[in-house]
This record gives C-alpha cells, sequence and structure tokens, in this order.
C-alpha cells in the first residue's frame, strides 16, 4: 500500500505545481506580454480615474449621450456578474412585446426618426447582456436627438460618430462598429462637458 502512496503523493505534486502554478503563471505573463490592455480589463481612464471598461456596456439613459444595445441582465443591466440573454425565442410572444415597446420608446425620443426603420440592435438584447458598442446605423439614428439637446450642429455630431467607428477585427471578422463609452467621452470633449459617469 505505502509503495503505491508515495509514487501517488509525488504525481499529485507534479501536476499541481505544473498545471495549477506554472501553466496559469506561463499564461497570464504570454497575455500581459502580448496583450496588456486586454488582460488588465481593457479600462478606460480619463484625468486619472477609470470610467470603464472598453468591453463592457454602461446603461447609458440621459438623453445628452448615445444609448447602448438593450441589456437583459438583472436586477441591472449590463450586470456583468449576470451575463445572458433574455432566452426568448423568436416565436415568444415576450420577446415582440419588449420590441414593440422598445421601437415605440425609441421613435418618441426621436421624433425627427419617427418614419425611419430603428437598426435592429438598439431594439434586441445580445446573447451576453453586456455589448459596449452598437452599429454604424444606430449610432447615426440618435445623432440628431443628441445634437438638439446638446445644442451642437447635427454634421458636426455625425462627423464625430464617423471618426469613432471600428472596421472589422483583423479586417475580416465581425461588422464596423461604435464603442459607445469611447464615442460618449468625445461628446463630452466636444461639448466641454467634462467626462461624466452615466446615469
Amino acid at each position: 500500500m505505502l509503495s503505491l502512496l508515495r509514487p501517488a503523493s509525488v504525481l499529485l505534486g507534479l501536476l499541481t505545481a505544473l498545471a495549477g502554478v506554472a501553466y496559469p503563471l506561463a499564461v497570464t505573463g504570454a497575455t500581459q506580454a502580448v496583450f496588456p490592455n486586454q488582460a488588465r480589463g481593457s479600462l478606460v481612464r480619463m484625468h486619472g480615474r477609470t470610467v470603464g471598461s472598453s468591453l463592457v456596456g454602461q446603461p447609458f439613459d440621459d438623453p445628452r449621450y448615445f444609448w447602448g444595445r438593450p441589456s437583459a441582465t438583472t436586477p441591472v443591466p449590463y450586470n456583468a456578474g449576470a451575463s445572458a440573454g433574455s432566452n426568448l425565442g423568436p416565436s415568444n410572444p415576450a420577446l415582440e412585446t419588449a420590441v414593440r415597446e422598445r421601437v415605440a420608446a425609441l421613435r418618441s425620443a426621436h421624433p425627427e426618426r419617427a418614419s425611419a426603420p430603428v437598426p435592429v440592435d438598439l431594439a434586441t438584447t445580445s446573447a451576453s447582456g453586456l455589448d459596449p458598442d452598437i452599429s454604424p446605423a444606430a449610432a447615426l439614428y440618435q445623432a440628431e436627438r443628441v445634437a438638439r439637446i446638446r445644442g451642437l450642429p447635427a454634421q458636426r455630431v455625425r462627423n464625430l460618430i464617423e471618426a469613432n467607428i471600428q472596421g472589422r477585427t483583423l479586417g475580416v471578422l465581425g461588422e464596423p462598429r461604435v464603442n459607445v463609452l469611447q464615442l460618449n467621452l468625445a461628446l463630452d470633449g466636444v461639448t466641454r462637458t467634462g467626462p461624466q459617469q452615466p446615469n
């Protein structure tokens, strides 16, 4: 019995050292070296303080700001501890009701775009519930509201959106997108109100 216990203990110690210590340290070191920003959470800092992450959305609801994609997380939107979609299928009446309500609210907030189609990412939630980005169409849909409330020329706001469009990853993956936090921080810089936390 003891002859079996010794090699098993040595093997346990060796595998613990390799898989539990050496491997995690090597992976952590490699990611810190190759992707330092992402490994540290892609934090966005402004004037010496952290205002968010470029990888996790925030619940902007003030009409002076661009709004992100709706979040299905509970008990609050963009709750990273409860990342999930609504799991409502296309035939579920609750999904149809939720989308209709969101479209109605968007059209009410954007009377100048009342007859324009609402971009799908402004009316539906994502699988994670944490999307930090919206499509360029979703940002442009909101441009006139933001310009009107801030007293800016609409073209200046549209130019700001164009300047913040990120292309496809590696030129082929995904779709062009606009990071809502980065766009709102740039908007605050243009209007000289200073960066503010979302309401």
